[in-house]
């Protein structure tokens, strides 16, 4: 039997609504963190500021002092920001680290009910918690910038100019957040009503129900007015219609019930 790693139930991430869709298995969640393009990012940024801040930021999962570590092995989350921005100036003057809360959610589907408090999302959702301190070394920056430029697109930091230079390397800040604590939450399936309206055919038979599917398109890749290769690169044109197909497939999965 195999057995997959979780992370420990606390106070802080145990699921207690609907507590049946959640996980804690570390290959589900950053599965959701490494799939999400934007992750958005909270933090207290300072005591006499009564509202939290919420930053748009890339992220990816990953271990640079085990490369080879899988999703379902402990790993840490690292931050693409600015080297003057506020979160970075906060970890650097946090002697533990600045502490965050990272959160992802997918959406798979619009679940249509015979009422509305019965409608609902199919969805993949994923919250972290830890304590993110600022990438000292040019090694782990490097390490972090590509998998942060391949989560982009697979195989684009070798496709580009690199390395960056001194000003880019300057410029550039990545945070590595140790994690704490993890939990996600699937919610999967068709609309859920209760008996006392599927009972009824003045209901039924005039309210339409199920399930619309929804997933990230890529469209055809447009070159720049600047572009002088031609024609589009095999690797962006196979991971534009790959990963569109894997979202069509996992939207219309997630229709069934689990």
């Amino acid at each position: 039997m195999v057995q997959t790693l979780a992370y420990p139930k606390k106070k802080q991430n145990t699921i207690n609504r609907y507590d049946s869709r959640g996980t804690y298995d570390l290959r589900a969640i950053h599965h959701i963190i490494n799939s999400t393009p934007v992750l958005h990012v909270s933090f207290a940024p300072n005591p006499e500021d009564p509202f939290p801040a919420i930053l748009p930021m890339i992220g990816v999962m990953g271990s640079f002092e085990y490369p080879s570590a899988d999703l379902d092995e402990p790993l840490d989350c690292y931050l693409h920001g600015y080297v003057s921005s506020r979160i970075i100036r906060l970890a650097r003057n946090s002697p533990k680290g600045i502490p965050v809360c990272i959160a992802a959610t997918k959406v798979d589907g619009l679940v249509l009910a015979l009422t509305p408090n019965s409608h609902s999302y199919n969805y993949r959702s994923a919250v972290l918690q830890g304590y993110g301190q600022v990438v000292d070394t040019d090694q782990e920056k490097l390490y972090a910038m590509e998998k942060i430029t391949n989560k982009v697109v697979p195989g684009r930091w070798e496709k580009t100019r690199i390395p960056p230079d001194n000003v880019e390397m300057t410029s550039t800040a990545i945070l590595r957040v140790k994690i704490e604590t993890g939990s996600g939450k699937v919610r999967q399936g068709g609309p859920h009503d209760d008996a006392k309206d599927e009972n009824r055919a003045d209901i039924t038979e005039k309210v339409w129900t199920g399930v619309v599917p929804v997933y990230e398109t890529f469209d055809n890749p447009l070159s720049s007015a600047t572009n002088k290769v031609d024609p589009i690169p095999e690797y962006i044109l196979k991971y534009v219609q790959n990963t569109t197909a894997e979202n069509r497939q996992l939207a219309h999965d997630a229709v069934k019930e689990p």
